[in-house]
């Protein structure tokens, strides 16, 4: 399977994680005799070809890249939150630490459009997304922003280079689409 871009490569190989596509108990491929004797396809193909890419991603990345990743783009909440987490410890700042775990899960899950972001279950509490309740000492709006924004373009620099690490090695291996 080639994938369109490395996001997408990335987006399914997190997702396949969690999806559970037996139909009975058999943790085998199924082989679909209908088309061609012993091939794999349909979902099961797609399923086996993003097991690989995930293969790939763990063997190329560093564990905080793959981190980034998860917390990223991650639908599993463990991965997603395992992720954050190491990337919480990972992140310096001069911002004390409760507003780096805030602008981390914030950045991991951003708000949504909608009345207090209900269009979508992945966000946090309306109390995370304002910045005067991530630490306890006052300090500055325009250094909070500072902060944040240090702390996003941290964490944006990290799955950027992941992702430029990852197109270089499923390029490598042909599983990306060609460019037009």
């Amino acid at each position: 399977m080639t994938y369109r871009n490395v996001v997408s490569a990335v987006v399914r190989a997190l997702a396949s994680e969690v999806i559970n596509s037996s139909g009975g108990c058999s943790f085998e491929p199924r082989v679909q005799a209908a088309r061609v004797p012993g091939a794999i396809s349909g979902s099961a193909e797609r399923l086996l070809d993003d097991a690989l890419v995930r293969r790939i991603m763990r063997e190329t990345l560093t564990p905080l890249q793959y981190a980034a990743l998860a917390g990223q783009y991650s639908t599993d909440g463990p991965s997603k939150h395992a992720g954050v987490n190491l990337l919480i410890r990972s992140v310096e700042s001069p911002a004390p630490v409760r507003f780096v775990e805030c602008a981390c899960w914030t950045w991991a899950y951003p708000k949504k459009d909608g009345k207090d972001g209900k269009r979508s279950i992945a966000v946090l509490p309306a109390g995370w997304y304002q910045m005067d309740n991530w630490c306890d000492e006052p300090a500055n709006i325009k250094t909070q922003e500072r902060w944040r924004r240090e702390i996003h373009k941290t964490l944006k620099a990290i799955v950027d280079g992941a992702l430029a690490v990852l197109q270089e090695r499923l390029e490598q291996v042909g599983a990306l689409a060609e460019a037009a």
